[in-house]
């Protein structure tokens, strides 16, 4: 099955552009297209696409929001705006600016690309997202990674109880997570199938209490893991 994608930009070229080169490769279909985020969360809900392909600054409701209200696990609110739905939220966006890294992250995004990418690079995201990995656009994850350290030496706050919740194994995938490192490259690493470092890092996500591969690396650095 292909991954089913809905694109959400108020601008309407830019986001038939964006549907188009998405829609010409063969393991992507764009089944809606939303000119704000308040239609965007209604699609989402009425369609419960794969990824969701989120551009911030938009009327009625912006990207952001949109992106909270997409990947809540609560149920649709009263306004009839469906959460809940398990789509991925990849934010495309033309402003390079950390506040709006933080908050996508904070909202549950699992990509921050910028509208500049090349256009392989765009679908490899999609695809990336899809299957439930995380990714960041190269040009603000050195920035992310050191703001984030100097944080956690400003406020020297010791880890979560959470963290002693996991085995001495799980604590090792943890930390080559933090490092980049793929499954494929972990369990190389630490001598281990691919389908164990999965599950691995499925357990760690759920007693951390994150939600994927991006907020384990936010957790670590910030905690010290690394």
């Amino acid at each position: 099955m292909p991954i089913s994608v809905i694109v959400a930009d108020d601008q309407a070229m830019v986001r038939d552009g964006i549907a188009a080169l998405l829609d010409a490769a063969e393991d992507i279909s764009v089944v809606a297209q939303a000119a704000d985020g308040r239609e965007a969360v209604r699609l989402a809900g009425e369609h419960r696409p794969d990824v969701v392909v989120m551009d911030v600054r938009m009327p009625a409701m912006d990207g952001l929001e949109a992106t909270r209200r997409i990947t809540s696990d609560s149920p649709a609110d009263g306004t009839g705006d469906a959460a809940g739905t398990g789509t991925k939220v990849l934010v495309l966006t033309t402003f390079d600016l950390d506040e709006y890294v933080y908050e996508a992250l904070g909202a549950g995004a699992s990509g921050f690309l910028l509208k500049d990418a090349p256009v392989d690079d765009l679908r490899a995201a999609v695809r990336t997202v899809a299957r439930g990995d995380a990714l960041l656009a190269p040009s603000v994850t050195k920035r992310l990674i050191a703001d984030i350290a100097a944080r956690r030496r400003e406020r020297a706050t010791a880890r979560p109880e959470a963290y002693s919740s996991l085995t001495p194994r799980e604590a090792d995938v943890l930390r080559l997570v933090a490092r980049g490192l793929s499954n494929g490259e972990i369990a190389e690493e630490l001598v281990l199938s691919e389908q164990t470092v999965k599950t691995h890092v499925g357990r760690i996500l759920m007693k951390l209490g994150l939600r994927d591969r991006t907020q384990a690396v936010v957790f670590a650095y910030e905690n010290g893991v690394v």
